[in-house]
């Protein structure tokens, strides 16, 4: 009885209410206002759920499938390593780490071109290296961002890069949960397939480096002469930590290992160096540094505070933000509107090509009103981009390739996705606070990938990938 499909008056077509409401909702606030931020979201994604509630049939089984989504490990997993990353961030931040890496640079001659530049290679690498998308923003939001801002970066340009660089290793690591998903889908090895796309992630890398190069010269920013000037040298110390801790990461694939030891070391190296306070009990207003924990004022006007306190505090519009999200995808796939729209999209296909183009267009609406990729790539993968490509023809590494770089594209870049929502959230309370609509113009890597796919679907490039090689359900049947 619990698994019996949430019904609603119109049929599963209904299920995309939720959606339809969010979004529709976020045009008309993006038109009035002219931005986005990640509170603004709360109220289009909170109606989004009131309003689908009167479509349901079943209103107690609707309450029941929200909170069933909102409590599922897959809400709960990035919601926990935002709150981590999320001090981490803030200690790093608060150190002046980021002052000290412009002032550096300055010193060197490095200029805001080549810094952009080097933050998207960097970026690149860590998610390649690691596997975590978020772990690649939350990095380098934290550290980059406000580094390349005082240099005079565009902020929205730079946090593009950023993105783009978490997007490109998202679809490329072997260890990336999009990697593993599309391939074993498909049935097929994963370093085999990750072989397979290199050509498709090179290209779209290297068109980014161009476009970034060419929209440094276009959209210029502000540069921070007096951060640049005077920087502590001792900041730049706390580069050790960072750099232990993308090692952790990159070992573990685990971003909550990895920010837990990476709080601790920063915190206590940010304390040895004097950069700031462990503890401040009752500070005069007048105090210098800041404390990781801190208790103000007197009888109940007591307040505690402090850089931990505000790095998870940081954190939690953009987690709130992904409840009401996980509520609305799990109205979805109750209702079966996913199943609908993929059986329509199936039916489209006629030939290799229209084949192709049919799971392309799965992969991108479905991750796109979720705003996640794997799951999208779960529901398309073995139950209809394989029998498709079966069918026509098509090798299953490109199947697994079509579905996973696709997947990387609109989800990194659209307004309401969580991947654009947490890297404004990290801006908020730096010197240059970003929209959502500041960022998505510049992930360049994500509509560079989209053309690229697009383009190798109309020429045929790739489509007999890895035909002649084993795959891992041929090997498993000889073992």
């Amino acid at each position: 009885m619990k698994n019996k499909r949430l019904e609603f008056y119109g049929g599963e077509w209904m299920s995309f209410i939720p959606f339809i409401v969010f979004i529709t909702l976020i045009v008309i606030t993006t038109f009035h206002f002219a931005s986005i931020s990640d509170g603004a979201l709360w109220v289009p994604a909170f109606m989004a759920l009131i309003v689908a509630f009167f479509f349901a049939k079943d209103k107690r089984k609707y309450a029941d499938v929200i909170i069933d989504g909102m409590a599922s490990r897959e809400a709960v997993i990035p919601i926990v390593c935002w709150i981590f990353a999320g001090v981490f961030s803030r200690i790093l931040r608060t150190s002046g780490l980021a002052g000290g890496i412009a002032g550096l640079a300055a010193s060197m001659g490095v200029s805001s071109t080549v810094f952009l530049i080097i933050s998207f290679i960097a970026s690149a690498v860590f998610a390649t290296a690691s596997g975590t998308g978020f772990g690649t923003i939350a990095a380098g939001m934290g550290v980059i961002y406000p580094a390349g801002v005082a240099l005079g970066i565009h902020p929205g340009l730079l946090a593009g890069a950023i993105v783009s660089g978490a997007a490109f290793g998202d679809n490329l690591a072997p260890v990336s949960d999009t990697t593993i998903c599309s391939a074993t889908s498909q049935g097929v090895d994963v370093p085999g397939v990750v072989k397979s796309r290199l050509k498709y992630a090179l290209t779209a890398g290297i068109l980014s480096i161009i476009a970034f190069i060419i929209l440094s010269f276009i959209y210029k920013g502000t540069a921070s002469a007096a951060s640049i000037v005077a920087y502590d040298k001792k900041t730049l110390v706390m580069l050790v930590p960072v750099a232990i801790t993308i090692a952790i990461a990159i070992k573990t694939g685990d971003i909550i290992i990895a920010t837990t030891i990476g709080i601790v070391i920063s915190g206590a190296t940010a304390v040895g160096l004097g950069l700031m306070d462990l503890v401040q009990i009752d500070p005069s207003a007048d105090v210098a540094k800041e404390a990781l924990f801190r208790v103000s004022g007197e009888g109940l006007d007591r307040t505690v505070d402090g850089i931990i306190y505000v790095g998870i505090n940081s954190m939690l519009q953009v987690c709130i933000l992904a409840l009401l999200l996980f509520g609305s995808i799990a109205i979805m796939r109750a209702g079966e509107g996913d199943k609908k729209l993929l059986s329509v999209l199936g039916n489209v296909a006629k030939g290799p090509v229209g084949a192709e183009f049919t799971i392309t267009g799965m992969i991108v609406a479905l991750s796109a009103m979720m705003g996640l990729n794997a799951p999208a790539i779960l529901a398309v993968g073995a139950s209809f981009a394989k029998p498709l490509s079966q069918k026509f023809g098509i090798s299953p590494y490109r199947a697994a390739n079509l579905m996973d770089a696709t997947s990387c594209t609109l989800v990194y870049s659209l307004p309401w996705t969580p991947a654009v929502i947490y890297t404004i959230g990290f801006a908020k309370d730096s010197v240059a606070p970003l929209t959502a609509l500041n960022v998505t113009p510049f992930v360049v890597y994500a509509y560079i990938m989209m053309a690229i796919m697009v383009t190798s679907i109309f020429l045929g490039i790739g489509r007999n990938d890895g035909i002649g090689q084993n795959s891992s359900e041929a090997v498993a049947k000889r073992a």
